[in-house]
């Protein structure tokens, strides 16, 4: 499941808060109320059966450890673009809202793994549902090394993308020359006279 909700309101924030109350075990009763809710925001989630739980915001320990009794393991704060690829991939829909279980909400993958990229940890998903995106990973030793290749990345991209919607490839290393020039000498051998002399020269000077 991907989703998009807020997954920390089992605790009381204090900062920019304002609560009276006329003994402590009013701000107790606070705390259960807030974990309660929580807790059946958790059964809501659990309903669509999902294996894995990714959420775009933080989520706080105790959900946490509801999900993962359950058997749920759980990935917090995505950033917001790789949501919208990972939805993609997944074929899973955004979810903000858990009222209405439904398996159609639900991506699928075959594999997902932690691995290390340097030394940073990325959560690497394989076997996907639908591979309508991936990630390219750039690495190198300065950020203009990166910044040239990320350009040349795209540029070869964008070439690829036009050539597959396009249907049509043009060839370089002097193709569309030779193929002139040798149209040009066939005409050449078609035409009597001195004119075909000239278009002979002409065929040569392509090459």
């Amino acid at each position: 499941m991907v989703a998009n909700t807020s997954m920390d309101t089992d605790k009381v924030k204090i900062l920019g808060s304002k609560v009276k109350v006329d003994s402590i075990m009013k701000v107790a009763e606070i705390e259960d109320a807030e974990k309660m809710k929580m807790k059946r925001k958790c059964e809501k989630i659990l309903s669509f059966k999902p294996d894995v739980f990714i959420n775009r915001q933080l989520i706080y320990n105790y959900p946490e450890q509801v999900l993962a009794d359950a058997g749920v393991m759980v990935i917090e704060h995505a950033d917001f673009d790789g949501m919208e690829r990972l939805s993609a991939v997944l074929g899973a829909e955004i979810v903000s809202t858990f009222d209405d279980p439904r398996e159609e909400a639900l991506g699928s993958c075959a594999q997902i793994e932690e691995m290390m990229i340097g030394e940073d940890k990325v959560i690497k998903f394989s076997g996907c549902q639908r591979n309508e995106a991936c990630c390219i990973v750039v690495r190198g030793s300065g950020k203009h090394i990166l910044d040239e290749a990320e350009r040349s990345l795209h540029d070869a991209i964008c070439v690829l993308i036009s050539a597959v919607k396009n249907h049509r490839t043009i060839y370089g290393g002097g193709n569309a020359e030779m193929r002139m020039s040798i149209a040009v000498a066939e005409l050449a051998t078609q035409t009597e006279g001195k004119q075909s002399l000239a278009i002979e020269a002409f065929a040569r000077a392509l090459k």
